[in-house]
This record gives structure tokens, C-alpha cells and sequence, in this order.
């Protein structure tokens, strides 16, 4: 009866071990994805805000395409 006793205590250290030691696994790739997330919305935004700048230098562009066309004597 001991024996098994041992044998099971054995076999629940080894199950508590191997669960710490996947957890820490698990914690280590979730703030590894947790900082790319960061890094990567970080560049989402960048982004989106040259998106906004070009978007508004374009509109910039065609009106004064548009005054300088309506400036020209038509023939």
C-alpha cells in the first residue's frame, strides 16, 4: 500500500510539474503576443495616419489642378 501511495505521489509531482512548467510556456507566448499585438497596432496606426495625410496632399493637388485648368484660355 505504500508503494502506491509513493508510486501516485510520484505521478502527481510529475503532473504538477509538467503544468507549471506549461504555464509558464503559455505566459510567456501570451505576452509575446501580447506585445507584438502592441507593436503591430502601433504600426496600424502610423499607417492610417500617412494614409490621412496623403488623402488630404491628394485633395490638396487636385484643387489647385482644377484652378490652374480653369485658368487656361480654352481655344
Amino acid at each position: 500500500m505504500d508503494a502506491e501511495l509513493a508510486s501516485l505521489e510520484q505521478k502527481l509531482e510529475q503532473l504538477l510539474s509538467r503544468h507549471a512548467a506549461e504555464q509558464t510556456r503559455l505566459n510567456s507566448q501570451h505576452a509575446s503576443a501580447v506585445a507584438d499585438n502592441r507593436r503591430l497596432q502601433e504600426r496600424v496606426d502610423a499607417l492610417e495616419m500617412a494614409n490621412r495625410e496623403l488623402t488630404d496632399k491628394l485633395g490638396l493637388v487636385g484643387s489647385r489642378l482644377e484652378a490652374l485648368l480653369a485658368r487656361i484660355p480654352e481655344v
